[in-house]
C-alpha cells in the first residue's frame, strides 16, 4: 500500500479510537494504569504499562482469574496520557502513546534487585509496580522468547494465533516441559541475573502472559512486546524487527552482560539471534533453541531452514525440551 494509503489507514484508526474514548467516558469510566514489569540499571528505569478507561473501583485480574484473551483488545486505551511516577523521593512525570502504552526511561536511583514504583494519573488512584534494578557487578542474563519456547503456543498459524489471543484464557494455556525448571535453576546459580521475556505479541496481553508465567513458576521479569494494527509505514508491525531491536538495546543499556538467549526452531529465532550474535559475540554467553515435535513444527509453519554452523563464536545447545537444554547447559557451567 502507499504511503497516502497507509495515512488514510492511521487516520481511521485514530478516529475509531477517539470514539471508543468517548463513549468510554460518557459510560463513566476511568482512567486506570496497568502496570507491567519494568527493569533499570544505575541511574535509571525502563518504565512499563498502559492506561486504559475502566469502570471505577474494577479491580485488576490476580494470578487465580479466569479471564479471556480477547476482553484484552477490548480495552479503550487512553491516548497520549500524562502519568506521574513516584519512586522513593523522586517525582516525574512520562507519557504515553496514542494506544495508551506507556514505555519510557526515568531517572531515578534505585538500589539493586527488585523495588516497587508507583504510577498515578492526576484525580485518580495510583498503581505500585515492580523494577528489577539490574546490579553494575551483573555478568550474565537470560533472554526468553515466549511462544512455543515457554508455552506452547503455534501462533503463525492464523486461525490458532486468533483461538490462543482471543478466546483461550492463561488457565488453558500449555507450558513447555521443563522450562520452567530450567529458569528457576538459572536463576538460582545466577541470583543478580535479569530475565526478559520478548515476544512478538501485542503490548495487551502483557497482563495474561504475566498470569501465565507466574500460575506456572517462571521466574519474575519484564515483557517486551509489541503494537499490532498500522504505522506510518506498514499495516503491521515487524516481530522480528522488534526482537532485533530489543536486542539492540538491552545490548547497549547493559555492556557487562553477555546473554543466554533461549528460543525455538519454528521459524525467526535462530535466524535472529545468529545475526545478534555475529554483531555482538561479546554480549552473547550461549543460545539455547528449544526444537519443536513434529506436530509443533507443521502448527508452527516448519522449522528454520539452516541451522548453525560449528564456526559460531559462542555455543548453540538443542533440545526438544528444558531437561534436555538443562543439561548441556549445566556442561556449559552455566548452571
Amino acid at each position: 500500500m502507499s504511503g497516502r494509503g497507509l495515512r488514510f489507514v492511521t487516520r481511521i484508526d485514530a478516529a475509531v479510537h477517539g470514539l471508543r474514548a468517548r463513549w468510554g467516558r460518557w459510560a463513566g469510566r476511568v482512567p486506570t494504569v496497568v502496570p507491567f514489569i519494568g527493569y533499570g540499571g544505575d541511574g535509571w528505569i525502563r518504565v512499563l504499562g498502559r492506561v486504559v478507561l475502566r469502570k471505577p473501583g474494577r479491580a485488576p485480574a490476580d494470578r487465580f482469574t479466569s479471564v479471556r484473551g480477547w476482553r484484552s483488545f477490548t480495552s479503550i486505551p487512553v491516548r497520549d496520557a500524562v502519568v506521574t511516577v513516584t519512586a522513593n523521593d523522586t517525582t516525574g512525570q512520562v507519557h504515553g502513546d496514542p494506544g495508551g502504552v506507556i514505555d519510557a526511561r526515568f531517572e531515578v536511583r534505585l538500589p539493586p534487585g527488585w523495588s516497587s514504583v508507583r504510577l498515578s494519573i492526576e484525580g485518580h488512584d495510583g498503581v505500585d509496580f515492580p523494577v528489577f534494578v539490574v546490579d553494575e557487578a551483573a555478568t550474565f542474563g537470560v533472554v526468553s522468547d515466549v511462544d512455543d519456547t515457554v508455552m506452547v503456543t503455534a501462533l503463525p498459524r492464523p486461525f490458532l494465533a486468533a483461538w490462543n489471543s482471543f478466546v483461550l484464557d492463561e488457565h488453558a494455556r500449555t507450558p513447555v516441559a521443563g522450562m520452567a525448571v530450567l529458569y528457576e535453576r538459572l536463576v538460582r546459580a545466577n541470583p543478580d541475573a535479569p530475565v526478559v521475556y520478548l515476544s512478538t505479541g501485542a503490548w495487551n496481553v502483557v497482563p495474561t502472559l504475566t498470569r501465565f508465567l507466574g500460575r506456572n513458576l517462571y521466574p519474575r521479569g519484564p515483557l517486551l512486546l509489541t503494537d499490532w494494527g498500522p504505522s506510518h509505514d506498514r499495516w503491521f508491525r515487524s516481530g522480528p524487527e522488534h526482537k532485533r531491536i530489543s536486542l539492540e538495546r538491552l545490548a547497549s543499556e547493559f555492556p557487562r552482560i553477555r546473554w543466554l538467549l533461549i528460543g525455538d526452531d519454528g521459524q525467526h529465532d535462530e535466524r535472529i539471534y545468529g545475526d545478534f550474535v555475529r554483531r555482538h559475540p561479546d554480549h552473547v554467553r550461549a543460545v539455547a533453541i528449544r526444537r519443536l515435535t513434529p506436530g509443533e513444527a507443521v502448527l508452527a509453519g516448519g522449522r528454520a531452514s539452516v541451522e548453525p554452523q560449528g564456526d559460531q563464536p559462542v555455543p548453540w545447545v538443542y533440545a526438544p525440551d528444558g531437561a534436555g537444554l538443562s543439561a548441556q547447559l549445566g556442561a556449559l557451567g552455566l548452571l
